[in-house]
């Protein structure tokens, strides 16, 4: 066995490829990204996603291979993500997985994409953290999950509604600031008081881990609709207070984030916390939940920021291990959206 696993990654707008050794040595990773072409919408199209991931899948893999300096007899088998995300893309990276594992008789691995992302917070570690907890944050997913090993995982609460980054997109549209929303929101709210105008952190009332913020969306929207009464409804450049609506929504759904995470991480008793996924990126969270974990004697760890979005370093890595366990599929692998 060679140890090298091809990933593949196209769940929802990147295209992505790696070859990753061991589970952990990663000898390429190529992303290709489609924000630009779904800017102009303010967020994904599926339709655009689907097609780009159609052109883009060949060229994305073959110089995945290029990079690591191997060809695909030298692969031991393929990971591919099957699950969560828009059906029409998964369905391209897999048909693509699916055709090279046929044509050279290697084993199929299906991975779940929010799986991956756990992964690629424990894939820089010298030491195996389990167990611990971990939080995905993302545009299409926030949960919080007790992680046994590699590839035992156990949800211990999820977003209600909208997920984390789906919010800053959307509050990234009602200040006039491009698509995604995530980055350029950060970066405005650097210019304002996170502490000038109190939107609402969501608590669970029942007790279990969960998050939600369909309602700092709407608070937030509320805000800038009651600046219209001195004279009709601002621009998205005439709203007066555009960097405190952005850093205070941040801080609010920081605030959010860290306190559910370190509710879990007491009730579970876990003293490591793996942050993960697009939002991770983020530099208030990163600060505020080191900054809270420290304080209650926790490590915290976070992936590089290039591991963080959407890419196939993640999946080959976590590939390694369901191999290695015996969870080959076969070419009656599937895809789903949820």
């Amino acid at each position: 066995m060679t140890g090298l696993i091809l990933g593949i990654e196209t769940s929802c707008d990147e295209t992505a490829a790696s070859v990753v050794e061991g589970g952990r040595r990663v000898l390429s990773s190529v992303v290709h990204s489609q924000a630009r072409m779904h800017a102009e919408w303010g967020g994904v199209v599926p339709e655009i996603a689907g097609r780009s991931h159609l052109q883009q899948i060949g060229p994305v893999i073959d110089e995945a291979l290029a990079l690591a300096g191997v060809r695909l007899g030298g692969i031991e088998a393929l990971a591919v993500t099957t699950r969560p995300g828009l059906i029409g893309s998964l369905l391209v990276g897999l048909s693509a997985a699916k055709a090279v594992a046929f044509a050279r008789g290697l084993p199929l691995v299906g991975v779940h994409h929010i799986e991956a992302h756990v992964y690629s917070a424990r894939m820089e570690l010298d030491d195996a953290p389990y167990p611990c907890l971990a939080l995905v944050v993302s545009g299409g997913h926030t949960a919080l999950y007790r992680a046994e090993s590699e590839t035992g995982l156990d949800l211990l609460g999820a977003t209600r509604d909208d997920a984390a980054g789906e919010a800053f997109d959307k509050v990234a549209q009602l200040l006039g600031l491009s698509y995604p929303g995530g980055p350029v929101v950060s970066r405005l709210a650097q210019e304002g008081n996170p502490r000038a105008i109190r939107f609402p952190r969501y608590r669970p009332v029942d007790g279990r881990p969960g998050f939600s913020f369909s309602g700092l969306k709407t608070a937030v929207l509320h805000h800038v609709r009651s600046q219209e009464a001195a004279g009709g409804s601002p621009p998205p450049e005439g709203i007066r207070d555009r960097a405190d609506v952005a850093a205070s929504f941040e801080q609010a759904a920081v605030d959010a984030l860290v306190a559910e995470t370190m509710r879990a991480a007491d009730e579970q008793g876990l003293d490591t916390v793996l942050v993960s996924g697009g939002v991770a990126c983020n530099r208030r969270l990163r600060e505020e939940m080191s900054r809270a974990a420290a304080d209650r004697g926790l490590r915290v760890v976070f992936p590089s920021l290039g591991y963080c979005t959407d890419n196939a370093a993640m999946v080959a890595g976590l590939g390694w291990h369901l191999h290695r366990a015996g969870r080959a599929a076969g070419l009656v692998l599937d895809a789903a959206s949820h």
